[in-house]
C-alpha cells in the first residue's frame, strides 16, 4: 500500500506535522477560499489516485467547517483516492443525545449519520460519551474512541510535585480517576449544582493536601469555563496555594480562557487537538496507531471501505 496523503481544511493545525510523521503519510495540499456570496471552493492539488487520504478536521464551532469536510471527502473520492478516513480529535455535536424538550432535534445522531455516509472511518479523542455506551450507537462506520489522558499524564510528569488531582464533578470522576490510577497522585471529586446553563456551583470535600499541593484541576473539556471558574473558587476558599487547569479538549467559549487566568489559575493546558495558545501535550502518538491499524485493515479487507455515490 502507498503511503497515504494527509490533507487538513484549516492551516496552521498543531497536530498535522506531528501526525503526518507518525504514519508516514504525505502532505496534501489543497486550495480553498471563499466566493462573494459566501459559498465555499475547493480544489484539491495533490494527486491522489489509487492512494488512501486522511483527513484531519478541528471541528470545534463546527457549522462552517462541515460543508468543506464534506466537499472534501467527496472530492477526493471523485479523483479516485481508494478511501477517505477522519481524524478529528475533537468530535462535534454528541452532546444533545436525547430529546429534552417537545421538538428537540438530537443532533448527535443526525450528524453521526451524515459523517458517515461520506467517510471511511473516523478516529476521535474522547467524545463526550454520556447517553451512549459507544460510537457504534450512532455511527455506521468503524470508529475508534482513544483517551487523551496518557498524554496529559506524560505532561503531569514534567511538573513539579507535590500534585493533587481535583475533578469538579462525577462526570469528570472517570478522568481524573484513570489519571490518578495512572500516576499514583492523590485525588478529590467535587459536587457540581447546576443552577441553570451558566450557573453552577461546586462543592469540594474537606481534605487538609489542598494547602500543601498544587491543585490540578482535569476534565476531558473547558467550553465555557464555568465549572472550573466555581471550582477554582472553590479551591481558593480553603487555601489552595497554586492551581493548574488541565482539560484534552480546549475550546474555550467566549474568552473562557482569559475568565480562567484571570480568576487565578497559575496554568492552562491542554493537548493540541484544538488550536490554541495552550497546546501543552501531543496527540499524535495517540493517535497514530488507531489510524495506522484502520489503514491496514482498508488495506487488506475490502469490507471496511464502503462504496459511497459520487
Amino acid at each position: 500500500m502507498n503511503n497515504p496523503v494527509l490533507f487538513a481544511l484549516e492551516s496552521g493545525l498543531p497536530l498535522r506535522e506531528s501526525l503526518q510523521t507518525a504514519i508516514g503519510a504525505d502532505a496534501g495540499e489543497i486550495d480553498q477560499r471563499r466566493f462573494p456570496d459566501g459559498e465555499s471552493y475547493l480544489r484539491i492539488l495533490s494527486p491522489v489516485r489509487g492512494r488512501y487520504c486522511v483527513v484531519l478536521a478541528n471541528l470545534c464551532r463546527p457549522d462552517e467547517k462541515i460543508l468543506p469536510l464534506l466537499f472534501l471527502a467527496r472530492s477526493l473520492r471523485m479523483q479516485g483516492a481508494t478511501g477517505v478516513g477522519l481524524v478529528a480529535p475533537y468530535l462535534c455535536y454528541m452532546r444533545q443525545d436525547k430529546v429534552f424538550m417537545p421538538g428537540e432535534a438530537v443532533t448527535s445522531r443526525i450528524f453521526a449519520q451524515m459523517l458517515s455516509t461520506c467517510v471511511d472511518w473516523l478516529v476521535t479523542v474522547d467524545p463526550h460519551l454520556h447517553r451512549y455506551r459507544s460510537l457504534d450507537e450512532i455511527y455506521t462506520i468503524p470508529s475508534r474512541a482513544i483517551s487523551g489522558m496518557p498524554a496529559m499524564q506524560a505532561w503531569l510528569a514534567s511538573q513539579p510535585a507535590p500534585l493533587l488531582l481535583v475533578g469538579p464533578d462525577r462526570e469528570s470522576q472517570q478522568w481524573v480517576a484513570a489519571l490518578a490510577g495512572a500516576t499514583g497522585l492523590p485525588f478529590i471529586v467535587g459536587k457540581k449544582q447546576r443552577h441553570g446553563d451558566r450557573e453552577v456551583s461546586i462543592d469540594l470535600p474537606a481534605d487538609n493536601r489542598i494547602a500543601n499541593a498544587t491543585s490540578v484541576i482535569v476534565d476531558d473539556v473547558i467550553s465555557s469555563g464555568h465549572t472550573v471558574l466555581q471550582t477554582l473558587a472553590a479551591l481558593r476558599a480553603v487555601g489552595a496555594p497554586r492551581t493548574i487547569c488541565a482539560a484534552v479538549h480546549g475550546i474555550f467559549a467566549e474568552g473562557a480562557d482569559e475568565k480562567i487566568r484571570l480568576a487565578g489559575a497559575d496554568l492552562l493546558a491542554t493537548s493540541n487537538s484544538i488550536p490554541g495558545d495552550y497546546c501543552a501535550f501531543d496527540l499524535a502518538p495517540l493517535l497514530a496507531p488507531a489510524v495506522q491499524d484502520l489503514l491496514a485493515r482498508a488495506d487488506g479487507s475490502p469490507h471496511v471501505t464502503r462504496d459511497h455515490q459520487t
